[in-house]
């Protein structure tokens, strides 16, 4: 039986970033400024991973050997950087080229943190500035906007490992990823490419989310923050949390909405939005737990599928289509088959987060983690895009000892320093013409996933334009 059904809350106009708070770093500086090592990882989660595996304490060895043995994190890369990058069908695609190179910025950044070996420090600067130095551009099909989330929001991260190093071009990075992939990223929450709002599956919201997310925090931009932030409460987007896990179940687990669609996606969504929360956790805002933790319950409900088990469902049919053109319906009935082999470095990060820092039970999360560990990063998950899509390494990164009852606790809240609000559905500055739709080029949100067309007969309309139908069938026992 269901226990509840997400209503998601529409990105009226006026809505404020709610509850996000300011880690105590910054309170404290009262500069206003984000705490910096701040997005993955903070200063306390480097020198962890430093001093566990100078200890040789597993599973942290573990880890740093998958990282090590990784032909990314080898001092001798060399950047390949292009003036324009492209992805999607019909254009010269090049984007491989691009996400290799912030792999390789990524980890041997982490390799320098943790060995102290400053070779690899300066090779991810070396990739950076040349990046930063030729990049103009982010083009392609509705695909473009894929390449600015999935590598904006990993390009921050990179950066912001060696942000300090004296080589590293802070001011022209910064420009780089608020022109190329912020911008494109905040508009194409606003615009969703001139689609209806429910065009576009889930993880196409977060990618874009994380790099907003990212370039705020990495650009100390708080409005850009704020808005991220709501969108992850209140936006009417399929990435909004209420959205993405629309129902909740009495046994504690909450739908994943792409399960319908196949495993490979609500891997890529489960990992993107535990990213999202803990770079937001690493700035005093507390995501994971919002909603009474909401995302853990998706996270669990996903783990237990891709481990083969059986989970409830409740069928649901999204709009598709252009605002004021074409238009149609999709109907997931069941979730779909999964291969429990696939992994991806999605688990380590969310098991500890709900089991070590806030000591609660997440028995699917940490047996699907257990499994998938020591977890690898790119280049370990196959030569495709799909196996770069998480920075990975999280066995390494995330494994932490049970916390504190500080530890565990979030900071102050950003609206009580005066923090800058932006309703979700307001375009962000520097929108650049780039992330306007190009005709009648949509999202080909996976057009050979599609499960079938259904009238949207009974279909609910949510805020913000989402019309997603819930079947609430009694289910018998």
């Amino acid at each position: 039986m269901l226990k509840a059904s997400g209503a998601a809350a529409g990105a009226a106009a006026g809505i404020a970033a709610a509850g996000a708070p300011v880690p105590a770093a910054a309170a404290g500086t009262g500069s206003g400024a984000f705490a910096h090592p701040g997005l993955l990882h903070t200063r306390t989660d480097l020198d962890r991973m430093a001093a566990k595996v100078q200890a040789g304490a597993a599973p942290y060895t573990a880890g740093f050997a998958r990282l090590t043995a990784n032909r990314h994190a080898q001092s001798g890369w060399q950047a390949r950087p292009q003036a324009v990058v492209y992805r999607g069908s019909g254009t010269p695609e090049n984007y491989s080229l691009l996400y290799n190179d912030i792999h390789a910025a990524y980890q041997n950044a982490l390799r320098y943190h943790v060995t102290g070996e400053s070779a690899h420090a300066d090779t991810a600067v070396a990739v950076l500035n040349a990046w930063s130095a030729t990049l103009t551009a982010v083009d392609g099909s509705a695909d473009r906007f894929l390449a600015a989330g999935l590598y904006g929001y990993q390009f921050a991260n990179a950066a912001e490992l060696v942000r300090d190093h004296g080589d590293f071009e802070l001011d022209r990075f910064q420009e780089m990823l608020r022109r190329n992939f912020g911008a494109m990223s905040d508009d194409f929450l606003v615009r969703h490419n001139g689609a209806v709002v429910s065009n576009y599956w889930t993880n196409w919201d977060l990618a874009n989310m994380a790099c907003v997310l990212a370039t705020g925090i990495f650009c100390d931009d708080r409005a850009q923050v704020a808005r991220a932030v709501d969108y992850f409460e209140h936006g009417a987007g399929l990435g909004a949390i209420r959205n993405a896990v629309p129902v909740v179940y009495d046994d504690g687990l909450g739908e994943w909405l792409e399960a319908g669609r196949d495993q490979g996606h609500a891997l890529l969504g489960v990992g993107l939005m535990g990213t999202f929360c803990e770079m937001a956790w690493n700035q005093g805002i507390d995501l994971y737990g919002y909603d009474d933790s909401r995302f853990l319950k998706g996270a669990q409900y996903v783990a237990k599928w891709s481990l083969g088990g059986q989970v409830p469902f409740t069928a649901s049919t999204r709009r598709k289509g252009a605002v004021g053109g074409w238009s149609g319906s999709e109907t997931v009935t069941a979730a779909a088959g999964v291969d429990p082999t696939m992994t991806r470095p999605v688990w380590a990060m969310i098991a500890n987060h709900y089991t070590r820092r806030r000591g609660m039970p997440a028995t699917y999360v940490t047996r699907i983690a257990a499994k998938a560990s020591p977890e690898g990063g790119g280049g370990d998950y196959g030569p495709n895009s799909g196996g770069y899509d998480q920075l990975g390494f999280g066995t390494l990164a995330f494994t932490r000892d049970r916390a504190s009852e500080g530890e565990a606790t979030a900071s102050p809240s950003l609206a009580a320093s005066g923090a800058a609000t932006a309703s979700a559905s307001t375009p962000g500055p520097g929108a650049s013409p780039s992330a306007t739709a190009k005709g009648d080029d949509l999202a080909a949100t996976g057009s050979g996933d599609v499960v079938g067309w259904a009238a949207a007969t009974g279909v609910a309309a949510l805020a913000g334009g989402l019309l997603l139908l819930r079947r609430r069938g009694r289910r018998e026992g």
